[in-house]
């Protein structure tokens, strides 16, 4: 699914965030990237999502090299991602319904399966009693279960989330990553970065421990 070879990522003389990384994750796969603050974990992310390209290396998503792609290409690709933003990245002026909806909407779905997948997904995550508040009305919790609603509501191939319980208690945490669980149930490849060891050790999956942009620790 997701190929990294000598990965690397330099910003500016000598200053590395990724250096000589590699990896792969097979299709379906759960996988947690953890390690320090400055290790590497967002900036893989980043890669992924084709924010930002390697200085060296190759990276490689169900065999298409991400550097060798066309602009439309990347557009294309990005809609086969999921992504969940540590600061969430709602949209302020749009009720929860609208937030989850508007992925489906700027790709022309029709209005009648927009309202009916959204509705099923608000009901997955526990929200469709708030289904027209807004996201300054909602709690923490409340507000990642509407950004994980967002990134999963087009079926994507894999979802990618950065620190997606850094800001919840214990409880709320355990909530959010049963949900990531049940998407990669269903046939998603999941890529959490976190720094939350105890909750890598609690959901029990495969985990790559990054230090200094470097492979330190497969497990």
């Amino acid at each position: 699914m997701i190929e990294a070879v000598h990965l690397s990522k330099a910003y500016g003389r000598g200053v590395y965030a990724l250096r000589d990384f590699t990896l792969t994750i097979n299709k379906g796969d759960f996988m947690f990237l953890t390690g320090p603050s400055g290790a590497g974990k967002s900036t893989l992310l980043r890669l992924l999502l084709r924010e930002e390209q390697p200085t060296e290396g190759h990276l490689r998503v169900l065999g298409r090299n991400l550097r060798e792609m066309t602009a439309p290409q990347v557009q294309a690709y990005r809609r086969t991602l999921g992504f969940v933003f540590q600061d969430f990245r709602l949209i302020s002026r749009f009720t929860v319904f609208q937030n989850v909806a508007f992925v489906m909407r700027v790709l022309g779905v029709e209005p009648a399966e927009q309202q009916r997948k959204t509705f099923q997904m608000l009901k997955w995550v526990g929200l469709q009693h708030r289904m027209n508040a807004f996201p300054e009305e909602l709690s923490g919790g409340e507000q990642q279960r509407v950004a994980i609603a967002r990134a999963l509501i087009n079926e994507p191939q894999s979802v990618l989330a950065d620190e997606p319980t850094g800001n919840l208690d214990p409880d709320l945490a355990q909530e959010v990553m049963a949900l990531f669980r049940d998407a990669n149930a269903r046939g998603t490849t999941v890529l959490i970065a976190t720094h939350d060891r105890d909750m890598i050790k609690r959901v029990g999956r495969r985990s790559v421990t990054l230090e200094h942009g470097r492979v330190v620790e497969v497990v």
